[in-house]
Protein backbone atom coordinates (compact mmCIF):
# COMPACT_ATOMS: atom_id res chain seq x y z
CA UNK A 1 0.00 0.00 0.00
CA UNK A 2 1.22 3.50 -0.76
CA UNK A 3 -0.16 7.01 -0.59
CA UNK A 4 -1.77 7.89 -3.91
CA UNK A 5 -3.42 11.24 -3.11
CA UNK A 6 -3.52 13.70 -0.26
CA UNK A 7 -5.03 17.16 -0.09
CA UNK A 8 -4.62 20.63 1.27
CA UNK A 9 -7.63 22.93 1.63
CA UNK A 10 -7.17 26.21 -0.24
CA UNK A 11 -9.19 29.41 -0.28
CA UNK A 12 -8.56 30.08 -4.00
CA UNK A 13 -7.60 27.34 -6.46
CA UNK A 14 -6.04 29.71 -9.01
CA UNK A 15 -3.88 31.40 -6.37
CA UNK A 16 -2.96 28.01 -4.94
CA UNK A 17 -1.98 26.64 -8.34
CA UNK A 18 0.28 29.65 -8.95
CA UNK A 19 1.94 29.31 -5.53
CA UNK A 20 2.38 25.55 -5.61
CA UNK A 21 3.80 25.61 -9.16
CA UNK A 22 5.58 28.98 -9.52
CA UNK A 23 7.01 29.13 -6.00
CA UNK A 24 7.19 25.60 -4.62
CA UNK A 25 8.03 24.05 -7.99
CA UNK A 26 5.32 21.40 -8.30
CA UNK A 27 3.71 20.75 -11.69
CA UNK A 28 0.02 20.53 -12.53
CA UNK A 29 -1.10 16.93 -13.02
CA UNK A 30 -4.89 16.96 -13.28
CA UNK A 31 -7.52 19.64 -13.85
CA UNK A 32 -11.15 18.58 -14.20
CA UNK A 33 -13.99 21.16 -14.03
CA UNK A 34 -16.55 20.41 -11.30
CA UNK A 35 -19.05 23.25 -11.41
CA UNK A 36 -17.46 26.38 -9.94
CA UNK A 37 -14.50 24.36 -8.61
CA UNK A 38 -12.06 21.88 -10.14
CA UNK A 39 -10.40 18.59 -9.31
CA UNK A 40 -6.95 20.16 -9.37
CA UNK A 41 -3.81 18.23 -8.48
CA UNK A 42 -0.09 18.91 -8.52
CA UNK A 43 2.87 16.54 -8.26
CA UNK A 44 6.57 16.79 -7.67
CA UNK A 45 8.48 17.70 -10.82
CA UNK A 46 10.97 15.02 -9.73
CA UNK A 47 8.25 12.32 -9.49
CA UNK A 48 5.43 13.08 -11.95
CA UNK A 49 3.85 9.66 -11.37
CA UNK A 50 4.12 9.94 -7.59
CA UNK A 51 1.73 11.11 -4.89
CA UNK A 52 -0.70 13.79 -6.05
CA UNK A 53 -1.59 16.81 -3.92
CA UNK A 54 -5.21 17.89 -4.37
CA UNK A 55 -5.71 21.66 -4.08
CA UNK A 56 -9.12 21.24 -2.53
CA UNK A 57 -11.55 24.16 -2.12
CA UNK A 58 -12.15 25.06 1.53
CA UNK A 59 -15.87 25.77 1.13
CA UNK A 60 -17.15 23.25 3.68
CA UNK A 61 -18.23 25.09 6.88
CA UNK A 62 -15.90 23.00 9.08
CA UNK A 63 -12.78 23.75 7.06
CA UNK A 64 -12.15 27.46 7.71
CA UNK A 65 -12.27 27.14 11.54
CA UNK A 66 -10.04 24.04 11.29
CA UNK A 67 -7.48 25.85 9.12
CA UNK A 68 -7.56 28.95 11.34
CA UNK A 69 -6.94 26.84 14.45
CA UNK A 70 -3.97 25.08 12.84
CA UNK A 71 -2.42 28.38 11.75
CA UNK A 72 -3.03 29.98 15.16
CA UNK A 73 -1.23 27.08 16.84
CA UNK A 74 1.56 27.05 14.22
CA UNK A 75 0.70 23.55 12.97
CA UNK A 76 1.56 22.82 9.33
CA UNK A 77 -1.16 21.32 7.13
CA UNK A 78 1.45 19.40 5.12
CA UNK A 79 5.15 18.57 5.16
CA UNK A 80 7.32 18.34 2.06
CA UNK A 81 10.77 16.74 1.90
CA UNK A 82 13.63 18.75 0.42
CA UNK A 83 17.32 17.97 0.00
CA UNK A 84 18.51 21.01 1.97
CA UNK A 85 16.17 23.15 4.09
CA UNK A 86 18.62 26.06 4.29
CA UNK A 87 19.05 26.24 0.50
CA UNK A 88 15.31 25.84 -0.12
CA UNK A 89 14.57 28.51 2.51
CA UNK A 90 16.83 30.95 0.65
CA UNK A 91 15.35 30.03 -2.76
CA UNK A 92 11.75 30.35 -1.58
CA UNK A 93 12.38 33.65 0.23
CA UNK A 94 13.86 35.04 -2.99
CA UNK A 95 10.57 34.10 -4.67
CA UNK A 96 8.59 35.99 -2.03
CA UNK A 97 7.56 33.17 0.31
CA UNK A 98 6.81 34.28 3.87
CA UNK A 99 8.22 32.00 6.55
CA UNK A 100 6.71 31.69 10.02
CA UNK A 101 9.64 29.55 11.18
CA UNK A 102 13.17 29.93 9.86
CA UNK A 103 15.30 26.78 9.50
CA UNK A 104 15.48 24.96 12.81
CA UNK A 105 17.70 21.98 13.52
CA UNK A 106 16.10 19.39 15.78
CA UNK A 107 18.42 16.43 16.16
CA UNK A 108 18.49 14.53 12.87
CA UNK A 109 15.98 16.79 11.07
CA UNK A 110 15.92 20.40 9.95
CA UNK A 111 12.58 22.12 9.35
CA UNK A 112 11.19 25.48 8.27
CA UNK A 113 7.56 26.58 7.99
CA UNK A 114 6.03 28.90 5.40
CA UNK A 115 2.63 30.42 4.61
CA UNK A 116 1.18 29.04 1.36
CA UNK A 117 -0.89 32.24 0.77
CA UNK A 118 -4.05 30.08 0.74
CA UNK A 119 -4.66 29.75 4.48
CA UNK A 120 -2.15 27.03 5.38
CA UNK A 121 1.23 26.60 6.94
CA UNK A 122 3.53 24.23 5.06
CA UNK A 123 6.63 22.61 6.53
CA UNK A 124 9.73 21.77 4.56
CA UNK A 125 12.06 19.17 6.07
CA UNK A 126 15.22 17.22 5.48
CA UNK A 127 16.89 14.50 7.51
CA UNK A 128 20.62 14.10 8.05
Amino acid sequence: MKIHLTSVFVDDQDKALRFYTDVLGFVKKTEVPLGKDRWLTVVSAEDPDGTELLLEPDGHPAVKPYKAALVKDGIPAASFAVDDVHAEFDRLRELGAHFTQEPLEMGPVTTAVLDDTCGNLIQIVHSK
